[in-house]
């Protein structure tokens, strides 16, 4: 399992021999059943795991309504930035669509790293930036694009959850009815 945050890792930085032992002794594995949660609102937020297998999705919860925010698929980091920053309650609920392992490493441990380890402290940096310009993008798409366009961009940019996430949870993600989804995509692929 490390091997593969290790992977990820050197994808953005180049790791000494120190970076992967620290690294090593600072995630720890966890498992999580499906269903349950890895963060439920009202919690604070004080870690940052990495998936590496499972399904999590990021929702919350407006006017008795879930609302999907997005989706972690296995080898990508999940947090609530805001909530873990700002030592305040979370808005979202991570719930876990299939068992996922992880490994989790806690806020303080995590500080306590950049404060030693400058080479982790740009990777936190580049994760970080990464996951604002995610952020950036789907806001952007929700507000201006066509349920056409957002399904089109999704196929293109994130295939694969269009094989791990069901249907209904894509729909709400993208902000139309599963309906609608169904009928969009069905024409895509007579045009195809």
């Amino acid at each position: 399992m490390i091997d593969n945050l290790l992977n990820y890792c050197s994808k953005f930085i180049q790791l000494t021999d120190l970076d992967k032992k620290d690294i090593e002794l600072n995630f720890k594995p966890i498992q999580i059943k499906r269903k349950d949660f890895l963060l439920k609102e009202g919690m604070v937020c004080d870690f940052i795991a990495f998936l590496y297998s499972g399904v999590i999705r990021h929702y919350h919860i407006k006017d008795g309504n879930e609302i999907t925010c997005d989706i972690t698929l296995r080898n990508n980091f999940i947090t609530d930035f805001k909530s873990l920053t700002q030592n305040i309650p979370s808005n979202y609920n991570f719930q876990i669509l299939k068992d996922a392992e992880l490994l989790i490493i806690t806020k303080k441990d995590l500080f306590e790293l950049y404060n030693v380890n400058k080479n982790i402290q740009s990777f936190g940096r580049i994760m970080a930036e990464q996951v604002a310009l995610r952020t950036i993008d789907i806001a952007m798409s929700l507000s201006s694009d066509k349920p056409e366009e957002r399904v089109e961009k999704l196929i293109k940019q994130r295939p694969d959850l269009f094989q791990e996430v069901p249907q209904r949870y894509l729909a709400n993600l993208l902000g139309i009815s599963p309906e609608s989804l169904s009928r969009i995509r069905a024409r895509r692929k007579s045009y195809q």
